[in-house]
């Protein structure tokens, strides 16, 4: 299975800026999924085009069955994450969005100003995630026990997870029975 992370940032696409967030949800999901998987990352400048092209790309030339986009979901003019998957979904999953903002609200007043949300195109899940490397394992952790269930549904293929995952060295919730795989 393919897992791409894409980052969406000017600064880091011109090399001014080292890339945390892709590093750390990489590092993440090496201790989260056990079942056989291949990382591609992708460092692309802020911006409409550039996004909407690389997650078609991943979807469906590289074939990628989930892909994880760090930032661009703020209010900022360059801020166009959110605007690109518009072109790319096919179905809209807001409960994404609407979760990981619920968990960044216990963090943080601004998390309100997130525009994250999730959606599907043909058999790839693409999930939103927070520009802030801090934030990352949280926002996994509380979206992450749906994600294999998602896959199966759109045919993306079968994920394993550890029963206690996180980069962070703390326990996930077991996963529960509505949600593994079948």
């Amino acid at each position: 299975m393919k897992i791409a992370i894409v980052t969406a940032s000017d600064r880091a696409s011109r090399g001014e800026y080292e890339d945390l967030s892709g590093p750390a949800i990489a590092g993440w999901l090496a201790t989260a999924v056990t079942s056989e998987h291949e990382i591609l990352r992708r460092i692309v400048p802020d911006g409409i085009e550039s996004v909407r092209e690389t997650l078609i790309d991943l979807c469906d030339r590289e074939g990628a069955a989930l892909v994880f986009t760090t930032g661009g979901t703020g209010p900022s003019p360059r801020d166009l994450t959110p605007e690109a998957m518009v072109g790319v979904i096919e179905k809209e999953l807001p409960g994404f969005g609407e979760l990981l903002r619920m968990i960044g609200l216990q963090q943080t007043p601004t998390a309100i100003l997130s525009r994250q949300t999730a959606g599907v195109r043909g058999r790839t899940l693409i999930v939103n995630l927070p520009g802030q490397p801090a934030a990352i394992a949280l926002s996994l952790q509380a979206v992450f026990a749906a994600i294999p269930k998602c896959l199966e549904l759109i045919g993306a293929g079968t994920m394993t997870v550890s029963e206690s995952w996180g980069a962070d060295g703390t326990a996930a919730p077991r996963l529960p029975d509505y949600l593994r795989p079948s």
